[in-house]
């Protein structure tokens, strides 16, 4: 058995001293580790698995201590992570005080940016350049070098001579990697317009394997799949521009006199001059499971002067054959789908051009193994399957999602009304816009998102669905707290974010009813409509009235007695207070299920809280701006009119910083949103005003 290389290597220098082989060798095992990881907790798989023989190669060729390095997206960095001094951590991935699933400053020099959504790579790069390139006259001793410090491989540090690449007075280089998925995002050529201009030196490494988290779209993907079809071009340039130049005495001339037929035939063979145009130099397609060819082309991408995009060829799971097949799939697999299966040693790369894979002999389907799953019933599939019978009922609902269609759990839909789905790929801006110009027809659009991608359409939906009044419903998926993810996908902000728009209705559901109704109530309003859902299964609210949901109306699950506490609960988090009362044994407070943010129903709020001896109020997103922050400001307008002693207010919810990665149940406890959490502060309100009134009393 060959000795093992990933427990050697400490940092990207120990790279130089391996062979070819001890490369392939060292991705073999990174694979290893991966799958081992992956076997244990649900973590982002094909991703990481696609980009291993990359990410060994720019750290082989680049010196990242002084060279940049921006990871679009960030979940594909677990490669990157074993290799900068983490791997003896790795086994902390995603979990509550271990390795973050994205890039992290906090952990490594090497992090540059904590990234979580697409597209802004870039420009993160091109910002990178230009300060460092105004930065280095300046006196400062740390203006050459601002991460020296910290840094593995700076000056000061023993190991930084030991490496050949470590020179401080080189050009720096900065390269992004950037996957084809990320292509479709409208902010990508905004920097490649800005780079094209500028013209610093800059690498954007394409990462293109068909794929976002699902297979891409969009006609960037149809241009990309022609120039996976014409390999050759850059390899030939190479080759005649050196045969000329070996030309005596006429050589220069003959090349110079070339360049116009260059150009025209390059215009031929590699189907069109994009990115030519844009003034950055295409080489490629690539081979990125080849780490020499990588190695040799990413030099030659080091030496020009000026952008250079290096077009490179993955396959996302490549060396996990089920994922290989089915990488939407295997995404971020439950455990089950990766226990009991390991990741084959396989330097066969020819494939890589056309994402086509053989199956391994004998491949047993991971899903034989696996035992019959608990059914479903989370938010998000309870509001897919709402869709689709609101589709079934009325053909003008139609429905939009940006690159999340797996996501969002809307394949049937797609499978269903392929008119009347629409994926726009990484371009929420865009889906916004969509909507609004599909609602102005006459149609009634769901833009299914992630709240947290939510956040980069705002102007968008302020300018084409507020301002216009159109009856375009915003559902935002996996608002609040996320889980693994993290702080990049907390959908925290949407509350604070959305309310200030006029004529925008903002919902929560705590329940399945709740959603549904809510959804109908959507589609028939003639304004636009707000729904946000919590990442979790629907809580089952028994033992409790219920009513229809009214628009603008809360609803009263416990009402208590006049003279005790009123809670006041948002979405997901009703569940939780109803426990919290339950274990309290406490049927004297009232427990208000809030609904609707936008309206807030004062003509039910109002007299409980005057009648209350104190208020609490529950939600899982930001307190600033929130739901809470909208009961207080009504009780201020309300005072003005008709002044009445307001006791005293404890708001739970998420504090003014960003919640860490952990488990959704840890995050929860860490807020006080757990039926603990909100029972402790039950407890310590009836503390205050049993505290207050033996004060009066003496």
């Amino acid at each position: 058995m060959m000795p093992r290389l990933l427990s050697t290597i400490r940092s990207p220098k120990d790279l130089n001293s391996l062979s070819l082989s001890q490369l392939n060798q060292l991705a073999d095992e990174i694979r290893q580790e991966i799958c081992s990881v992956v076997a244990q907790r649900s973590a982002h798989f094909a991703s990481n698995l696609g980009v291993v023989e990359l990410t060994i190669a720019l750290h082989s060729v680049f010196d990242f201590s002084w060279d940049r390095l921006i990871w679009d997206v960030g979940h594909q960095t677990y490669p990157h992570k074993l290799l900068t001094g983490r791997a003896d951590r790795f086994s902390t991935i995603r979990t509550k005080g271990g390795l973050m699933g994205y890039p992290d400053p906090a952990e490594s020099p090497f992090d540059l940016f904590m990234t979580g959504h697409a597209g802004c790579s870039i420009s993160s790069a091109l910002g990178l350049s230009c300060g460092d390139d105004l930065l280095k006259n300046l006196d400062e001793p740390f203006a050459s070098n601002p991460n020296a410090a910290s840094n593995p491989n700076a000056a000061g540090n023993p190991n930084a001579a030991s490496n050949p690449n470590a020179l401080s007075t080189s050009p720096r280089r900065t390269v992004a990697v950037i996957g084809d998925g990320s292509f479709s995002s409208g902010v990508v050529f905004e920097g490649l317009n800005h780079l094209g201009e500028l013209r610093k030196n800059i690498t954007v490494i394409l990462n293109d394997n068909k794929m976002s988290i699902c297979p891409r779209v969009g006609s960037f993907g149809h241009y990309l799949d022609t120039l996976r079809m014409k390999p050759f071009y850059t390899e030939m340039k190479a080759d005649m521009k050196q045969m000329v130049q070996n030309i005596p005495f006429i050589g220069k001339a003959i090349r110079n006199g070339f360049h116009d037929l260059k150009m025209a035939f390059k215009a031929c063979v590699s189907g069109g001059m994009l990115f030519e145009e844009m003034g950055i130099r295409y080489i490629g397609p690539v081979d990125g499971h080849n780490i020499r060819q990588l190695r040799k082309f990413l030099r030659m991408a080091s030496q020009f002067q000026g952008p250079v995009l290096l077009h490179v060829l993955t396959r996302k799971g490549h060396g996990f054959s089920p994922a290989e097949h089915d990488p939407a799939k295997f995404h971020a697999p439950s455990p089950q789908l990766v226990r009991g299966f390991t990741c084959p040693q396989t330097r066969d790369t020819s494939s890589a051009s056309t994402n086509e894979t053989t199956p391994e002999k004998n491949a047993i389907s991971p899903e034989k193994s696996l035992p019959n799953p608990v059914e479903d019933r989370s938010y998000t599939v309870l509001a897919s399957r709402k869709i689709m019978d609101l589709m079934e009922r009325d053909p003008k609902v139609v429905v939009i999602t940006a690159a999340m269609c797996q996501g969002n759990k809307l394949e049937r839909i797609r499978q269903c009304f392929p008119q009347r789905f629409f994926d726009v790929g990484i371009c929420e801006s865009h889906a916004v816009v969509l909507a609004a110009g599909m609602a102005k027809a006459g149609l009634r659009p769901i833009v299914d998102i992630y709240s947290t991608f939510m956040q980069r359409a705002y102007d968008h939906i302020f300018q084409e669905v507020s301002l216009q009044n159109l009856p375009v419903t915003l559902l935002m998926d996996r608002a609040g707290l996320v889980g693994a993810d993290g702080p990049t996908h907390h959908g925290a902000y949407d509350l604070a974010y959305l309310r200030p728009f006029p004529n925008l209705t903002i919902t929560a559901p705590c329940d399945e009813q709740d959603l549904e109704q809510m959804l109908e109530l959507a589609v028939k309003h003639p304004a636009p409509f707000s729904i946000r859902c919590s990442k979790t299964q629907t809580p089952v609210l028994t033992g409790v009235p219920r009513e229809a949901v009214t628009w603008g109306k809360a609803e009263i699950l416990q009402r208590g007695v006049p003279g005790s506490g009123l809670i006041i609960a948002c979405g997901a988090q009703t569940a939780e207070a109803l426990n919290a009362l339950r274990l309290a044994g406490d049927e004297s407070v009232t427990l208000v299920n809030l609904r609707f943010i936008k309206p807030l129903d004062t003509e039910t709020l109002l007299p409980l809280v005057r009648q209350s001896s104190w208020v609490l109020t529950v939600e899982e997103g930001s307190r600033m701006g929130g739901a809470s922050a909208a009961l207080l400001e009504a009780l201020t307008d309300a005072q003005l009119e008709n002044w009445f002693p307001i006791p005293p207010i404890m708001r739970l919810g998420m504090e003014d910083r960003f919640i860490a990665h952990a488990s959704r149940a840890e995050q929860l406890r860490e807020t006080g949103l757990d039926a603990q959490g909100i029972l402790n502060a039950i407890q310590k309100l009836q503390g205050f005003r049993n505290a207050d009134f033996r004060s009066q009393k003496n």
